[in-house]
């Protein structure tokens, strides 16, 4: 089946603000594999850039699980542009600061503001979602403009022509594959051309929400959703991440902790233990110990590394990777999804020059070189805070704490409205680094892409012939 063909696409208006109006010469149709943040970002950028689109999603039914996920401002001013500035005000939790906390008493070693400081440095909030509404709002946006199939499983996938075929035996093409289907890609082996090789972090991550009006109720816990900051218990091997999420309804918890099981799935579903998660943190704080009291089930979920790879890009030039299919993230930074929605802005950007198919490998490669290095760096550093989180208390935790203590001491001297009087670069709480937060959240994805173009395009443009704008007629086939 035609990708283009496989389902009727809705009539609501298209928006002409994005890409400075510009769409496509030659609509292409595009098959994004997977409907998760990634797949329907990509999937909305690329309709918005003119081309015909079509998500195949394995599950029977659209949704999202997980919990907590953070829209800090490289993300926010992309949703914003697409006109979801009102939903995320709508449920999501503007993150007033970082709290950093030791994980016997609470005592607060490091602390970054960013609330209103985040909007004046960056033009953009940071919000603290749920991935549910996340997912839900992306969807939302993406559905007018594509066709959504689900029980659409991929088994194989030939880049050359290039098609897929599903688990029902239907063979679908298209111009361009993209596969947005997460860590454990189908697609991503067939560009690197050998099975994936996760690594064991030796972690796992124990998740579980809690009604907030649980905290609300115990003076000891309410200022954890009134005050709406991010906590970070660090601790010896593990860590704990605390927030609010769903316009302050529920209190988020990721538990970090040395992962003993042999041969465990990596799974964001598999169940956990609720009371060997309590066990795992006997001796932390009375706090901690009273938010465990809260939680009434648990999922553990085996954390994996895996290595860059060395290209997004299938050699046949028709088949690209995206998200994480292609960069997975350790949890420790809070931009895996980031890196997904700024791929999709890039690749729809990229792809409103489009005017022959003969463009379609080079505006690839210009994707890719775009960004590669960045999300290569946020991957490094996202495994960093493994290391920074989890040192045993000693000398090297001494170290890291006085570290962060002298970034929180100089925050608040500004926010007296003192001048800084602390070099920040490279302190232990990567947050208070003006030069990295300048680089993560700093990042327009749009206005990374019109620059790159202003300096490339035009060079790019005159390798490839200008004609055939008229769409290739794609054969049906079904097994």
């Amino acid at each position: 089946m035609d990708a283009q063909t496989s389902g009727s696409v809705s009539s609501t208006p298209e928006p002409d603000h994005l890409y400075k109006g510009r769409r496509a010469a030659l609509p292409l149709n595009i098959l994004v594999i997977g409907c998760g943040l990634g797949g329907l970002a990509a999937a909305y950028c690329l309709a918005q850039a003119g081309h015909n689109i079509t998500i195949l999603e394995a599950a029977s039914a659209i949704g999202e699980v997980g919990a907590g996920v953070q829209a800090s401002p490289n993300v926010s001013r992309l949703l914003m542009r697409w006109g979801l500035g009102p939903r995320l005000q709508e449920v999501g939790v503007k993150i007033q600061a970082l709290s950093f906390k030791r994980w016997t008493n609470d005592e607060v070693v490091g602390w970054t503001p960013l609330g209103d400081v985040i909007d004046k440095e960056y033009g953009s909030p940071f919000y603290l979602l749920h991935r549910a509404d996340f997912h839900r709002m992306l969807h939302e946006a993406a559905e007018p403009y594509c066709d959504i199939r689900v029980n659409s499983r991929v088994v194989s996938v030939d880049p050359s022509k290039p098609c897929v075929t599903l688990a029902s035996g239907e063979v679908v093409s298209a111009d361009l594959i993209i596969g947005a289907d997460g860590v454990k890609s189908v697609t991503r082996g067939y560009i690197i051309g050998e099975p994936d090789k996760p690594r064991a972090t030796g972690d796992a991550a124990y998740r579980a929400l809690i009604p907030a009006e649980k905290l609300l109720q115990d003076d000891d816990l309410k200022h954890l959703v009134e005050r709406m900051e991010s906590n970070i218990w660090m601790g010896p091997g593990g860590h704990i991440v605390g927030y609010p999420i769903s316009a302050k309804k529920e209190f988020n918890l990721v538990m970090m902790h040395p992962d003993e099981t042999e041969g465990a799935v990596e799974s964001w579903t598999a169940e956990g233990n609720v009371e060997k998660m309590k066990e795992t943190y006997k001796g932390w704080s009375p706090i901690i110990q009273k938010l465990l009291a809260l939680v009434p089930s648990t999922l553990d979920w085996k954390l994996m590394d895996r290595d860059p790879l060395p290209t997004w890009i299938h050699k046949d030039g028709k088949l690209a990777l995206l998200g994480d299919s292609c960069h997975p993230m350790l949890p420790y930074r809070a931009q895996g999804s980031a890196m997904a929605i700024e791929d999709a802005a890039v690749l729809g950007n990229i792809f409103s020059h489009c005017s022959d198919r003969s463009q379609i490998l080079p505006l690839l490669y210009a994707y890719q070189s775009l960004r590669y290095e960045r999300a290569t760096a946020t991957q490094k550093s996202s495994s960093l805070n493994q290391y920074i989180f989890h040192k045993p208390d000693g000398p090297e935790q001494e170290d890291r704490d006085r570290e962060m203590r002298a970034a929180m001491e100089d925050a608040l001297r500004v926010a007296r409205g003192e001048e800084s009087t602390y070099a920040l670069t490279g302190n232990a709480n990567q947050w208070a680094d003006k030069k990295k937060s300048d680089i993560q959240f700093g990042y327009d994805a749009d206005e990374e892409a019109e620059k790159w173009w202003v300096a490339n395009g035009s060079r790019l443009m005159t390798l490839v012939p200008s004609y055939d704008l008229k769409p290739r007629t794609v054969h049906s086939a079904n097994h």
